[in-house]
């Protein structure tokens, strides 16, 4: 004998479908005897038939777990027969539900051959005898997917086998041999009469016959064809021969007559039934005609459904009879049950009289049937039917006791169909069985109730709204199937309830909902009991539901306000009109006052008026200049011992670089250690640890079409393309790897596993891969492959056909909280770690609830999270590194076929490091090419002869070496003061500063190659001259921008702060080291050129020649000749201030389109892989990250006013904490909540109900006092509940069983256990007493920085408002609160504030750059206001640009802000400065000169400097880079070029202050040198003309010598 194929393979197409007989393997035995004759039973046994294995000193041993019979009925006197089994022990096995055929083929030394569908269950073994020689029996062959053995063995394996998939072993390992036993198969139309009554011995049967044959089914999967043969034909009308009654046994048979126990007629079934396995059935000697005219009904609807109920099972419907009563054993349909109980005896007799202990239990479990005192109670249930019913109430009231007017409404469906007096009335028994334990009693299988539409319907509406606090969902999403809550109505809410496939009704009930006014007839009257609404109490001790589970108990809920409208005037944008007025009116006043002044020539101003601040003014501006000069004098004459000291102060401040700590973590970057985030985030971590590390996967099929698959359960759904049984499997493959796969942490010297860092929330103390949290479709099939490939034969319901995974999957993701689906397959829809699988969390891109049309599958690994320090950290990093290569792996082999994306906790921080590795030759190539320029630049080539002497190669590294020792000097002293440095300081700081100190190293050195050396003048003396003239305009810029600095070190956020000081200091201590190291380095090389030694090569030269001419290279003549005429013409001058007005008015309307926030994206590279999985994230998932709203200690949890301002059930404040934030996911889009928090203390509560079987205590024993669990059947807990009634729990009672509740597992008999759902949801010191609590809800799903911002937002606006409300409570701590906490809010919180502070840090850095040129520049106001508003106005251009250039506001744009703040100043103020000291008589030939005196050294020393090095930084991978540093940079450097050349000369020449000496007054120091860049003279010639060198010593002599 062979098995007939393998579980879940592909039907054969020429032999018919094929059934395995295990997933996992079979031995098969040849001794096989057979006896066979026309019309009698041919039987068959054999010795040995291996139903599952056996445990033996590690290996597996088959044992005989069964002897079976063969028992085929010729019943027309051809080769057709019906097949049976049965076992010694009382237990039988039908091979097809829906009929077989076995074929003898006739030749000598074969076998019989049975063909047929598969059973409901892997267990109903179809069996194939193969039509070979008896001496030549196979071996089965190799089963695919086998766990243990690659071939079948037929004396042992080498190990124990798994778990069997839906059978009845154990949950672990391999079973006893006292549970190898099948279950019993449900619903077959054979013949169930063999007589195998429990014995050592085969029984020897008598020949009988059985009562019909299944006609072939018009759908049947197989083919009738076998072997060479073909089936005999079966007539499809042909009545069967009436069978012989067999003798009595202890199995239940079907029977469809009540005349007796196989009593069948002639006319039992007419010719007209298409199947003998018609629910149906026609009683004997009934016509249609005749049952037509029985039927007394409205309507054709009720006629046509009374039609298929005979009416003979219960005769009699009045009140006061039963339909049936007592228990008649287990119903034999059923095989897997998750609560064991038993079918009622069919019993159309009087009510009983109830009392005693009947009596007294009714009063607790059906109160509503219970008379008074004085009357007498009549019911139709015995004890043990009322027991029974009680578990029932006690199972519904674990999740439905929160609201009691929905409980008891549930509550009485149950009473009112087992127990009322009139049951009769509204109850129509359809089917029985005869009862073998007592002849003559027939057990009811089935049977239909009836109901008014409007009870049905008020007591479903009780129950509608009812929560389950665990998961946020709705109680009826259990209670309903695959429709969920969302398509749940009150007839399939009751037909699931009356399934008996849902594992939990012991018999099939079919509710019939009548229209209100319509009557079935025949007696029967709808039951129409009176109903308690969500609202009403039940009785005068309980409360109405509260509003979070009744909506019509809610007080009106006022709609939150929707966020303000556009600001809009009229039509138009508001801000737009004000910004054209604006510009309107700046533009109008501006021409009105040129106009003024139009015809009328600019006169020689007068000189000012010296007063007191003037005199102040003057004597300090010539302090300075005497200080600069006595300075550089002395560092000139003693350049080596300067030298010596600066580098010896630089080096020593930057050997503190040695305890530099680099910071790369975006909390301790961007959130303020005494920020409220942060201080949330820490007070959460020290209670409940840190939030989960999260690893995803995230699969996609794109281009794969979809199929519509028609279950014959669940009807017609669409699948897509990923949710194909390959794709599913290809996802298993990957979970099974990472499942066993192992990383090697070095710091722990150990290999690490997933169940080592997982987190497993129902065994937390020691997981086994099993326990751990994974969230996955696949978890639908406990993540076992078997049960996947499962296929079944589904024969209740209408059509019957095959189910498969497609049948469970659709159900499992509309009721993912049940135990058992409702298929033929009765697998569980629970995880393999215990805890349900949510649609929303596995699958996304899907519309509404169609879940089957998910387009991604999405798996989640959740880790612990371990702080800082714990070696544990090492090893979730460890475990998550070989995450990535496993899936990097898993993408590579399924490119072809799958997108999968994927991330790991790890991942972001991982790939910034990697991005700033890879950049970092691009900043280094960017600094390369500035020091080029420089070198360059600052040599003056007059003639070719004089190259090498005239180069500043070496002047101009000095310069580099300077500004990067204050560099390294301010982070070296920072970090001894123990302040971290950032990647971000050594990006922008050295551009920053470099572009400071170059632009005083051109200021400086091209002074003084354009000043002539008066006679008599030494070289130091010259040196100090010069110094003294360029001395005060760097001090100016370099004390602004320090100031300016020191004030944007205020904010508060710590990688600003920390920019902020090491800008400031490193400005100061580049002036500092400017005015020594290089003004003595300037000095040695002066002494270089003018003794002709060459520029890198000193020990050789041309030999001693005088200091050469100053040249005037080409930049300089084109601003002279060029550019400042054209600039300052009258025509231009109006054109210039009008676009610069227009630029700002432009950047202010701007400045409101910035998008503000920064996506994480930004902060990676462009061929990150996290791009893609962010894009899909974005695109399918369906629900945020979860939310915590966490309460602070002082909160009396315990009292009953506490109690009710948390808690949402019956009797709870309509404003307490849980209803507050449920009513807040009324309204997603304005709170950003989508689900409802989960509240442990209503669970709790629930847990207390004495209704339920939760909280019970040892009465007695040895655990006398102790908790008993919900699963223990000791006696000692019979009467052992925790609380007596229901009432809140006293003070003393709630720190006694609350520490119980959290480590109760949750289980069928108790759900509400705590373990898993809460047991971190609670801190409680060693007292007992409450430290913090958190109650968790979910965001909807959020993708921008925007809507994080304003999750936040509202979240601590709810937050605020529920900590206003609980602070009312009697006896809470003044300082008591409650804070929203998710793992992100630490990050965006900056964008709460960050506008506000970048405007206030930008303009206290504009303050100091006003008040530091109003005292250096002689107390001018209007200079000081010129270069204020020029500033502004650049700044607001930078803004608008961004907006342009889609450069997001953030804090690393703040950053680049304050920076180009002082980048402005070096553009602004030496121009501002040329121009205060300039001695031109009117204001336009005084912006001329300072133009042009100033502007070629701005250009070649703040522009030229950063242009080279921006643009590099284009090339760079990080988009980051690209967009803050380039983008912002270039935008910078551009417009402040063009405010400092191009707006500020104008707007001197127009607003400028009168010269401060009489007009024609030579101005002292001044010179007109030109610049000579190296490469700008190509006949390195001296093109000064005698008129220039004439006007150079006017201008000389006028300066005098200080």
């Amino acid at each position: 004998m062979a098995p007939s194929g393998v579980q879940g393979s592909e039907p054969s197409r020429d032999r018919g479908h094929r059934v395995a007989l295990s997933p996992l393997g079979w031995h098969c035995h040849t001794g096989l005897a057979l006896s066979h004759g026309p019309g009698t039973v041919t039987r068959a046994w054999h010795d040995t038939v291996a139903w599952g294995w056996h445990c033996q000193d590690g290996t597996v041993t088959i044992r005989m777990a069964l002897q079976w019979q063969w028992h085929c009925w010729d019943v027309t006197g051809t080769e057709g027969t019906v097949v049976a089994l049965a076992h010694q022990d009382g237990t039988r096995m039908v091979l097809s539900p829906p009929g077989w055929l076995c074929h003898h083929p006739g030749t000598a030394g074969s076998l019989p051959t049975a063909w047929g569908t598969p059973g409901p269950h892997p267990q109903d073994v179809a069996l194939s005898l193969s039509q070979v020689p008896m001496d030549d029996v196979p071996v089965p062959p190799t089963l695919p997917n086998s766990r243990i053995y690659p071939q079948i063995c037929t004396h042992g394996c080498p190990r124990c086998l798994p778990e069997l998939p839906n059978s009845q072993f154990g949950a672990r390992g391999c079973p006893p041999y006292a549970t190898l036993v099948p279950p019993r198969a449900p619903k077959s139309p054979f013949c169930p009469h063999f007589d195998a009554t429990p014995s050592s011995q085969i029984p020897v049967l008598s020949p009988f016959r059985c009562p019909l044959v299944p006609p072939r089914a018009p759908k049947s999967p197989f083919c009738p064809h076998f072997g060479a043969r073909a089936c005999p034909p079966v007539p499809a009308r042909r009545r069967p021969r009436p069978a012989r009654r067999p003798r009595p046994d202890r199995s239940i048979d079907r029977v469809n007559d009540r005349s007796g126990p196989g009593l069948i007629g002639p006319a039992a079934i007419r010719p007209a039934l298409p199947c003998p396995g018609l629910k149906a059935r026609v009683a004997l000697g009934d016509t249609p005609a005749s049952m037509a005219a029985s039927l007394a009904l409205p309507g054709a609807l009720l006629a046509a459904l009374l039609a298929l109920a005979s009416p003979s099972l219960t005769p009699l419907h009045q009140a006061g009879v039963c339909a049936f009563y007592g228990e008649c054993g287990r119903n034999p349909e059923v095989n897997v049950s998750l609560v064991p109980s038993k079918v009622p005896c069919l019993s159309n007799t009087p009510a009983r009289a109830a009392g005693g202990a009947l009596l007294s239990l009714l009063r607790r479990v059906c109160p509503e049937l219970a008379r008074g005192d004085n009357d007498t109670t009549w019911v139709c249930c015995s004890y043990g039917q009322l027991v029974a019913l009680r578990l029932s109430v006690e199972l519904s009231g674990a999740v439905l006791a929160r609201c009691p007017s929905c409980a008891r409404n549930f509550a009485n469906l149950y009473c009112h169909n087992i127990c009322s007096p009139d049951q009769s009335l509204f109850t129509n028994v359809t089917r029985v069985a005869n009862f073998s334990a007592v002849p003559g009693t027939q057990a009811v299988l089935e049977y239909q109730l009836f109901y008014r539409r409007r009870y049905a319907e008020a007591a479903f509406a009780s129950c509608q709204g009812v929560r389950l606090p665990a998961t946020g969902g709705y109680a009826i999403s259990t209670m309903c199937g695959r429709y969920g809550a969302q398509l749940c109505t009150a007839q399939r809410w009751l037909d699931f309830q009356g399934d008996k496939n849902n594992g939990l009704a012991p018999l099939q009930i079919n509710f019939q909902l009548l229209p209100n006014g319509s009557e079935p007839g025949q007696g029967i009257a709808p039951l129409d009991a009176p109903v308690w609404g969500c609202d009403e109490a039940p009785s005068a001790e309980q409360e109405p539901c509260s509003c979070q589970d009744c909506a019509q108990a809610c007080p009106p809920v006022v709609p939150p306000a929707d966020p303000p409208p556009p600001f809009r005037i009229g039509r138009a944008d508001g801000v737009l009109v004000i910004c054209v007025l604006l510009f309107a009116g700046l533009a109008l006043a501006f021409l009105a006052a040129v106009l003024c002044r139009r015809g009328a020539a600019e006169v020689a101003l007068k000189p000012r008026a010296r007063g007191r601040s003037q005199r102040v003014s003057d004597a300090w501006q010539r302090g300075l200049e005497r200080a600069f000069r006595r300075w550089g004098t002395a560092v000139a004459t003693w350049p080596l011992p300067v030298l010596a000291v600066a580098v010896a102060v630089a080096g020593g401040l930057s050997a503190g670089l040695v305890t530099l700590r680099l910071t790369t973590d975006p909390v301790e970057l961007w959130s303020a250690p005494g920020s409220r985030a942060r201080q949330e985030k820490e007070f959460h971590d020290r209670h409940f640890g840190p939030f989960l590390r999260t690893n995803q996967v995230i699969v996609t099929a794109p281009g794969r079409s979809g199929i519509t698959y028609d279950s014959v359960v669940l009807g017609t759904k669409n699948f897509s393309g990923v949710l194909a049984q390959d794709v599913l499997l290809a996802l298993l493959e990957l979970q099974e790897e990472l499942a066993g796969t192992t990383a090697w942490a070095a710091g722990a010297g150990r290999n690490v596993s997933l169940q080592d860092v997982c987190y497993a929330p129902l065994n937390p103390t020691a997981p086994g891969v099993g326990d751990c949290a994974v969230s996955s479709v696949t978890q639908y099939f406990q993540n076992n492959r078997s049960r996947l490939a499962l296929s079944a034969w589904q024969q209740d319901g209408k059509p019957q056909g095959t189910v498969d995974w497609h049948d469970h999957l659709i159900y499992c993701v509309n009721s993912p909280l049940s135990f058992k689906d409702i298929t033929a397959l009765e697998l569980s829809c629970m995880a393999e770690y215990g805890g349900p699988v949510f649609p929303y969390i596995a699958l996304g891109g899907y519309r509404e609830s169609e879940y089957t049309e998910a387009e991604a599958l999405i798996v989640t690994y959740s880790l612990n999270n371990f702080p800082a320090g714990d070696p544990r950290l090492e090893w979730a990093l460890s475990w998550e590194r070989q995450f990535l290569s496993v899936v990097r792996d898993f993408q590579r082999r399924h490119r072809h076929n799958l997108s999968v994306t994927f991330m790991a906790e790890r991942s972001l921080e991982d790939e910034i490091n990697r991005t700033s590795g890879e950049d970092l030759p691009v900043f280094a190539i960017s600094y390369l090419l500035v020091f080029a320029y420089i070198a360059l630049a600052l040599g003056e080539y007059t003639a070719w002869r004089r190259v090498l002497v005239e180069s500043k190669v070496t002047l101009a590294l000095g310069g580099i070496a300077v500004v990067l020792g204050a560099v390294l000097a301010a982070m070296g002293l920072l970090a001894l003061l123990g302040l971290p440095s950032s990647l971000i300081i050594i990006e922008v700081v050295p551009f920053l500063v470099l572009a400071v100190g170059a632009d005083n190293i051109f200021i400086f050195v091209q002074e003084l190659q354009q000043s002539q050396r008066e006679p008599g003048e030494t070289r130091e003396q010259h040196l100090g001259r010069v110094l003294a003239q360029v001395a005060p305009s760097m001090l100016l810029c370099s004390l602004s921008e320090t100031v300016c600095f020191l004030l944007g070190a205020l904010s508060s956020m710590p990688a600003v702060r920390t920019f902020a000081l090491t800008a400031a200091l490193a400005i100061a201590l580049d002036f500092v080291l400017q005015m020594s190291g290089f003004v003595a380095l300037v000095a040695l090389d002066r002494r270089r050129q003018e003794a002709g030694r060459f520029d890198l090569c000193c020990c050789c030269g041309t030999g001693k020649e005088g200091t050469a001419g100053g040249g005037r290279g080409l930049l300089r003549p084109f601003l002279e000749r060029c550019y400042t005429p054209v600039l300052l013409h009258p025509l231009v001058r109006p054109a210039v201030v009008l676009l610069f007005l227009f630029m700002a008015c432009a950047g202010l309307f701007l400045l409101f389109h910035v998008s503000v926030g920064l996506d994480q994206e930004l902060a990676l590279p462009e061929d990150s892989y996290l791009l893609q999985y962010y894009s899909a994230l974005n695109q399918y998932l369906a629900v945020g990250v979860p939310t915590y709203f966490v309460t602070t200690g002082g909160y009396n949890f315990s009292s009953e006013n506490g109690t009710n301002a948390i808690c949402s059930s019956s009797g709870c404040d309509a404003n307490s904490l849980t209803q507050s934030i449920q009513l807040a996911t009324r309204f997603p889009n304005v709170s950003y909540l989508a689900i409802p928090a989960t509240s442990w203390l209503d669970d709790f509560l629930d847990w207390l109900n004495p209704t339920v079987r939760c909280c019970r205590i040892h009465q007695s024993g040895e655990h006398q006092g102790q908790f008993c669990p919900s699963t223990s059947t000791d006696p000692s807990c019979a009467l052992g509940q925790c609380l007596k009634k229901l009432r809140r729990p006293t003070a003393e009672e709630f720190q006694r069983f609350l520490p119980w509740f959290l480590q109760d597992r949750p289980t069928l008999q108790c759900p509400k256990g705590g373990l898993g759902a809460y047991d971190t949801s609670v801190s409680m010191d060693a007292n007992g007493t409450i430290l913090a609590t958190r109650f968790m809800a979910y965001q909807r799903p959020l993708r921008t920085s925007q809507e994080y911002t304003g999750a936040l937002r509202a979240a601590r606006a709810l937050a605020e408002h529920i900590t206003g409300i609980l602070r009312a409570v009697p006896g809470t701590d003044p300082a008591f609160r409650v804070f929203p906490y998710t793992v992100t809010y630490v990050y965006y919180e900056q964008y709460l504030t960050v506008v506000l502070e970048g405007l206030l840090t930008l303009a206290l850095c504009l303050v100091p750059t006003f008040t530091v040129s109003f005292l250096l520049l002689g107390m001018d106001a209007r200079s000081s206001l010129a270069t204020l508003l020029t500033i502004a106005m650049a700044l607001l251009g930078t803004v608008g640009c961004m907006a342009l250039w889609a450069v997001p506001y953030n804090a690393v744009a703040l950053i680049n802000l304050v920076a180009a703040v002082g980048i402005m100043v070096e553009f602004v103020s030496h121009i501002t400065c040329a121009f205060t000291r300039s001695r031109q008589p009117t204001r336009v030939a005084r912006a001329a000169e300072a133009t042009v005196t100033m502007g070629s050294k701005v250009v070649a020393g703040v522009a030229m400097t950063n242009l080279p090095g921006v643009v590099v930084l284009a090339f760079a991978k990080a988009r980051l880079v690209q967009i803050f540093f380039f983008r912002l940079n270039l935008i910078v450097t551009l417009l402040g070029l063009a405010h400092g050349l191009v707006f500020l000369p104008v707007l001197l020449s127009y607003i400028g202050p009168a010269p401060q000496v009489p007009a024609g007054e030579a101005t002292p120091g001044d010179t007109v040198q030109g610049t000579r860049l190296g490469l700008s003279n190509p006949g390195f010639k001296d093109t000064d003309t005698d008129k220039d060198k004439d006007k150079d010593k006017d201008k000389d002599k006028g300066s005098g010598k200080g």
